[in-house]
C-alpha cells in the first residue's frame, strides 16, 4: 500500500482476521518486546488482535515513510502514552523530517492516519489524531436515556444537530460522528477526555456522510471562536464505521491535492519484507489462541 503525497490512510479488518499459528508467530515477532508483554495482558482475543494490528500498522507506516526496515527503528510512548518514532539506528536524514501518525481501533477496524514531510515544508508543531467508531448502540438503556447520560459531553448546538434526524439510526450516526470528531481532537492535542468537551463545538456543514467520500468542511469552535489551525477529515467506512482525522497546524488537502480516502490493507502487506525483532515464540502464541472470544 503506497504513501500518497506523504500521506497514508489505512484500515485493517482485525475482526475478520483469523490468524493461524504460523501467521501469529510472524506478527508477534515484528513488534517490540515491551509491546508484546503489554498485549499479553488482554483478556479477549479480539482486544489482543486489535492492538496488535494497530502496532503492525504503525510499523508498516514508518518502514514505508522512511524507507527503512523493521529492525532499524524503535517506537516509544510519550508521557501521555501516545506512540511516536523514538529513534532510527541507521544512516538516514530522519531528523530533517516530520513524521506523525496515530491509530485507533473499535468495532471491526484498526485505522491509521499518518504523514511525513521535510521540516522546511511544514509547521514543526503539527499534530495528528484519528478515531474510529462502529455505528451501533448496545448499552441496554434506551437511546434517549443514553443521550441524557452523555449530555455533558456535547454542546447545545451539537445536540441540536444530533436530534434533527427523525430516526434513531440517524441520531446514532450523528452522535457517533460527533464523538469521533471530539476523540480525534483530544488525541491530536494529547489532552484526553479530561478536557471540558462542551466547550468544543463542531460546526457540521455536510449533514450526511457517504461511502467513498471524504468530508473536509467541518469546523471547530472553542468558547465561541473558530479554531482556524485545526482541520478535519471524516469518512464512512463500509456503512458501519465512521472515522475522523484531526490535523493541527497542517492542512493536508487543497484545491490541488484532494483528500485521501481510507484504504483497506491486507495482512500480507503488513508483514511484507519486515525483519523480526525477536525469535518466534510458540508458547506465547499458543496462550494467545487459548484466550476467550467475546462472541
Amino acid at each position: 500500500m503506497s504513501i500518497v503525497n506523504g500521506h497514508a490512510r489505512w484500515a485493517y479488518d482485525f475482526r475478520a482476521w483469523k490468524p493461524t499459528m504460523h501467521d501469529l508467530k510472524i506478527a508477534v515477532s515484528l513488534i517490540q518486546p515491551e509491546e508484546k508483554k503489554r498485549l499479553s495482558k488482554f483478556m479477549f482475543q479480539e482486544d489482543f488482535k486489535a492492538s496488535l494490528c494497530g502496532r503492525l500498522l504503525m510499523r508498516y507506516f514508518v518502514r514505508n515513510a522512511m524507507s527503512i526496515n523493521n529492525h532499524q527503528f524503535k517506537l516509544g510512548r510519550d508521557l501521555k502514552q501516545k506512540p511516536y518514532l523514538k529513534e532510527i539506528n541507521c544512516a538516514t536524514n530522519w531528523e530533517e523530517k516530520i513524521i506523525e501518525f496515530n491509530v485507533s481501533h473499535q468495532g471491526s477496524l484498526a485505522c491509521l492516519a499518518g504523514y511525513v514531510s521535510d521540516k522546511t515544508e511544514i509547521n514543526t508543531s503539527t499534530k495528528l489524531g484519528v478515531d474510529v467508531m462502529k455505528i451501533e448502540y448496545s448499552g441496554g438503556k434506551s437511546l434517549s436515556e443514553f443521550f441524557r447520560l452523555m449530555t455533558r459531553n456535547f454542546s447545545d448546538n451539537e445536540w441540536k444537530q444530533i436530534k434533527t434526524f427523525d430516526t434513531n439510526i440517524g441520531k446514532l450516526e450523528a452522535f457517533m460522528r460527533n464523538w469521533c470528531l471530539k476523540e480525534s481532537y483530544v488525541k491530536a492535542t494529547g489532552t484526553g477526555l479530561t478536557e471540558d468537551l462542551r466547550k468544543l463545538n463542531f460546526i457540521i456543514k455536510t449533514s450526511r456522510m457517504e461511502e467513498n467520500e471524504v468530508i473536509t468542511d467541518t469546523k471547530l469552535e472553542s468558547d465561541g471562536k473558530t479554531l482556524e489551525n485545526y482541520h478535519f477529515e471524516e469518512s464512512l467506512l463500509g456503512k458501519e464505521h465512521c472515522v475522523a482525522v484531526c490535523f493541527h497546524n497542517h492542512r493536508p488537502s487543497t484545491d490541488f491535492l484532494p483528500p485521501l480516502p481510507f484504504k483497506l490493507i491486507q495482512f500480507e502487506e503488513l508483514i511484507e519484507n519486515a525483519t523480526p525483532l525477536s525469535e518466534v515464540d510458540e508458547i506465547y502464541c499458543a496462550e494467545i489462541l487459548k484466550k476467550d472470544t467475546k462472541t
